[in-house]
């Protein structure tokens, strides 16, 4: 009888860079939190910065925090997958702890603009699927940007004036969802990650387990007959 155990034991997959994008009202942060927070084969993609340390934050946990001369030397070696300066502080997606996620076979989240989105695309194309969160209307959307009592009118004008430019990149996007009902997003979303998962470029081990399967049905078949 053929046995199949070492085909089954290996039966593991490369992980996915699962990107979120949208613009500001949509809920992106909250579904993202959400996945993270329930799914303990997901990680949160942890970024290098050369802005200082909070107190509250912690080395590997919220950033890798490094001096700008050595995220300048990052960029150099091409140690980072994409980075950007932001309000004068560099910050960018380390290779090294992405790819060591993806080889354990381990998702990594990230949540991030069209632009970040574009770069990941670029670099690992083979590893990345996309997902645009969209708000169900302007109205709506406003409306959750004034309940979150951060920005003033003219800042809220400013996000908006900004979600046009990303509104244009949806054809890059392999999913877009609406973010009407909350619960009802956020269940699409992980439906999506679920199906990533089980793409079959994706199931390196399981595709042997079924080129294992031929080979012992062959087997099978060819001491019936």
């Amino acid at each position: 009888m053929p046995d199949t155990t070492d085909a089954k034991s290996e039966a593991t997959r490369r992980g996915l860079m699962f990107v979120l994008s949208s613009p500001s009202g949509a809920g992106k942060s909250t579904i993202a939190a959400h996945l993270i927070k329930n799914d303990p084969d997901l990680k949160l993609s942890i970024s290098v910065t050369t802005r200082p340390r909070r107190s509250s934050e912690i080395e590997g946990v919220h950033y890798f925090f490094r001096s700008k001369r050595d995220f300048e030397k990052m960029v150099e070696r091409k140690e980072l997958i994409e980075w950007a300066e932001v309000h004068g502080n560099y910050y960018g997606t380390p290779r090294q702890f992405v790819e060591d996620e993806l080889s354990g076979g381990r998702d990594v989240l990230f949540d991030v603009d069209v632009q970040g989105a574009k770069l990941l695309r670029k670099a690992m194309p083979d590893d990345i699927a996309t997902v645009f969160i969209l708000p169900p209307s302007v109205m709506e959307m406003k409306s959750r940007l004034k309940r979150r009592a951060e920005d003033s009118d003219e800042a809220i004008l400013k996000r908006m004036t900004t979600a046009l430019d990303e509104l244009k990149n949806l054809s890059a996007y392999d999913y877009l969802v609406v973010n009407d009902d909350l619960e009802k997003a956020m269940g699409e979303v992980k439906a999506i990650l679920i199906a990533e998962r089980l793409r079959r470029v994706r199931q390196g081990g399981n595709r042997n387990l079924a080129e294992q399967l031929h080979r012992d049905l062959q087997a099978e078949t060819a001491d019936a007959a």
